[in-house]
């Protein structure tokens, strides 16, 4: 068999970490896998590259300008389509195609026409929208029926001058029905239920649910004095930790900064990118964002609680990492978080404000992080196995 995975990047990020390993079991398994991606740490074998950092700006440019995400690119697309020829895969997999790098258009019409097996991932709803990559903070639903006059059209993608929101619908709709043999995958239940509402997989020939999974020999409890004192923390320093690829109001870091402010008995750590440049509270630290997985579950490790103030995650890769480490978890009850949240690894609350989560903070702090890890590895290790996980997605290639 041959399996073909296309994702904005490789290697990094969480759908990058993702890509590669999937592709580094398949290769382990004898199954002939390649890769088409932008963006990689590292050129590997059978791993390509669409496009380049020219084709991306003006791709870019041109989406902002006109209104269209992923409808440019046309001739980085056609060579990788001539790959595509050459290879012959079974099954391709899409990831995340609205990176300014793929003629999204013409990559679909051709996996019709040619018939090829289809998986879409939904790492976002970005595949069943006509524009967006989250709805919930918005509040809009036209995605169940038809987008247009879209409310947000400069929160995504900024369109400048035009709302094409109605066409990328369309379009999406035509050419995800072109194909007879395509399969959607949920990595929560939760945006499973959403994409099976959505007249674009309307025909889709399997919906089905598949966990993104986790490297349990990377992320699991570790010893992180070393990491402590590289901080200036002290062994008693109780800590509620945050992890995003960038920081923004919709990832909760207002609320970090707040909490922060008023509890100064306790240190909030946060990882990744941070364009405030305001003074932070002195209990609060900003770590720039890292590609090393084993780093991050120094991170994951070292925290007593992980904190996830998101109220969109169509999965919350994060919050499963940090369980897999023997973190317990305080979430809100939004979109997949609930699900991620198992019982005994920590607390869902309705109340989505960092008041809110004082009183599971303090419980947290009274009975001890190690109260709760063994539930929550035993958790994550029960539901994110990359080995049940990926033949789950082995199985499906068969089916389509």
């Amino acid at each position: 068999m041959k399996v073909v995975q296309i994702n904005a990047v490789y290697g990094f990020s969480s759908t990058g970490r993702t890509t590669r390993e999937l592709h580094e079991y398949l290769l382990n398994e004898a199954i002939d896998s390649y890769v088409f991606c932008a963006n990689t740490i590292k050129q590997e074998d059978k791993v390509f590259l669409i496009g380049d950092e020219w084709d991306h700006k003006i791709h870019s440019l041109k989406s902002h300008l006109f209104g269209l995400q992923g409808y440019f690119s046309k001739g980085s697309t056609l060579k990788m389509i001539e790959k595509l020829d050459t290879i012959q895969p079974e099954v391709v997999i899409l990831r995340n195609l609205h990176s300014n790098y793929v003629n999204v258009p013409l990559l679909l019409n051709y996996l019709a026409l040619k018939n090829i097996a289809t998986i879409i991932v939904l790492h976002d709803v970005w595949p069943f929208t006509g524009l967006c990559c989250h709805y919930t903070e918005d509040n809009c639903y036209k995605w169940q029926t038809h987008c247009s006059h879209c409310p947000i059209r400069h929160k995504y993608n900024d369109s400048w001058l035009f709302d094409r929101s109605s066409k990328i619908f369309d379009d999406k709709l035509r050419l995800f029905q072109m194909n007879k043999r395509l399969g959607v995958v949920g990595v929560s239940n939760w945006v499973t239920n959403e994409a099976s509402q959505s007249p674009i997989f309307s025909k889709a020939k399997k919906i089905t649910r598949i966990y993104n999974w986790i490297d349990h020999n990377v992320f699991l409890p570790k010893e992180t004095q070393t990491l402590r004192q590289k901080l200036g923390l002290s062994k008693n320093d109780f800590i509620v930790l945050g992890i995003a690829q960038r920081w923004s109001i919709s990832k909760g870091y207002a609320e970090y900064v707040e909490l922060a402010k008023n509890c100064k008995e306790i240190k909030i750590i946060l990882v990744g990118k941070n364009d405030d440049t305001s003074e932070l509270p002195l209990n609060m630290l900003i770590i720039p964002p890292t590609n090393s997985a084993e780093e991050l579950a120094s991170f994951y490790s070292m925290a007593d609680v992980f904190l996830n103030f998101s109220i969109q995650e169509t999965f919350g890769k994060v919050t499963a990492e940090a369980l897999s480490c023997g973190t317990p978890v305080i979430a809100y009850n939004s979109t997949a978080n609930p699900e991620l949240c198992g019982e005994g690894c920590g607390y869902v609350i309705d109340e989505r404000t960092w008041k809110a989560t004082l009183p599971y903070i303090k419980e947290v702090q009274k009975t001890g992080k190690e109260s709760y890890t063994d539930k929550c590895v035993d958790f994550a290790r029960s539901q994110f196995s990359k080995e049940k996980n990926i033949k789950q997605y082995l199985d499906l290639f068969n089916r389509l």
